[in-house]
């Protein structure tokens, strides 16, 4: 089982957002930060999970890299 891929489907758009900041804790928890929580107060800082929807969503650079393979 690929870990990674069960992590994105439980994140939903956050796992591939540029906006998006991973926050591990010392119990192995993973948090998604929003970045844009800190300009606009439409957008929570931790969303709850999983995102279906965002009018912020940009995919990251990495995700790009992946679907051009």
């Amino acid at each position: 089982m690929n870990d990674s891929r069960t992590d994105e489907q439980g994140a939903g758009l956050c796992a591939g957002c540029a906006h998006a900041l991973v926050i591990r804790n010392d119990r192995g928890s993973r948090f998604f930060l929003c970045r844009l929580s800190a300009t606009d107060p439409r957008f929570p800082k931790y969303p709850p999970l999983p995102v279906r929807q965002c009018t912020g969503y940009v995919p990251s650079p990495e995700d790009d890299d992946q679907d051009a393979s």
